[in-house]
């Protein structure tokens, strides 16, 4: 199990430098602005040496203080405020410059995701949910959008595939059915829906295989899951970078399409005539 920073420096204050304590006072102070400074930084900010703000990730257990900082980020995902996250936008200080570098984020987590993906694990995602017999998707509060684009092409191509809401059935009715045969993709970001992770365990325990989509393999939803398909939200806001997660759902749709081309152009060509009966898309001719 992940060992929480916070707790971690609490156990080992006692034990440290006169230095490392002021080190271990500023971050559990101000870890939502330690986790964007350097070790040179910190080290000037609190009067000792660069050097001894390494020696302190090393006395945490780290290999330096890059992974350090990189725990420290991963804690302000669940522990920061969406007031807090509101405060660290002072960047964004006119419309132009909010427009550029959020579009700029985006691109960065899209990429990161292009680089980092398992491509493997991807691979064994699309077969647990080709075989699987039913298909449950699982995202709450945020992620429930994320949820429903998913479920709502999904229920093109899988004929047995439901998207589980918050609504007059709690979410453990909703999955009172499942069972080992069936896989469950549960699609959790910062701040982790508490809910969703629940939802999760409980399907585990039913012996349904977990298919996770989230932002990093420490998340929660990852540790509990047999797949985890990893796609990165950072965003210095109060809203969530979700245009990384929703481009791997994308490609998630498009290689099950590949894989059910013959019955997916059965299913097209029955609901083209469906929505043209039924006038679903406006055809009027605008090149006239």
């Amino acid at each position: 199990m992940r060992v929480d920073l916070i707790e971690n420096i609490k156990e080992k204050f006692t034990s440290l430098s006169k230095g490392q304590k002021l080190i271990a006072e500023f971050i559990m102070d101000n870890y939502d602005k330690a986790a964007f400074m350097t070790a040179a930084s910190i080290g000037e900010t609190v009067g000792v040496s660069e050097s001894t703000v390494v020696r302190f990730a090393i006395t945490l257990g780290y290999e330096g203080y890059k992974e350090l900082r990189k725990e420290l980020h991963e804690l302000i995902k669940t522990k920061l405020t969406t007031v807090q996250r509101l405060s660290m936008t002072e960047d964004y200080s006119s419309k132009e410059s909010a427009l550029q570098k959020v579009m700029e984020k985006d691109i960065e987590n899209i990429q990161k995701t292009i680089e980092e993906i398992d491509y493997k694990e991807f691979k064994n995602a699309i077969d647990l949910i080709l075989k699987a017999k039913h298909i449950y998707i699982l995202g709450l509060r945020s992620s429930s959008f994320l949820a429903g684009y998913l479920g709502f092409y999904l229920n093109f191509l899988i004929k047995d595939s439901k998207v589980i809401v918050e609504g007059a059935n709690d979410v453990f009715e909703q999955l009172l059915n499942a069972d080992s045969d069936d896989v469950i993709i549960g699609i959790s970001y910062p701040r982790y829906s508490r809910r969703t992770l629940e939802a999760i365990d409980f399907s585990k325990e039913k012996g349904c295989k977990i298919i996770s989509i989230t932002d990093s393999l420490a998340s929660p939803a990852a540790r509990e899951a047999h797949i985890s398909l990893i796609a990165s939200s950072e965003m210095l806001s109060f809203v969530d970078s979700l245009v990384a997660p929703m481009s791997l759902i994308n490609a998630l749709i498009v290689s099950i399409g590949i894989a059910k081309r013959e019955d997916v152009k059965s299913t097209f060509e029955d609901l083209e005539k469906i929505w043209n009966n039924y006038n679903v898309y406006d055809s009027y001719n605008y090149e006239k």
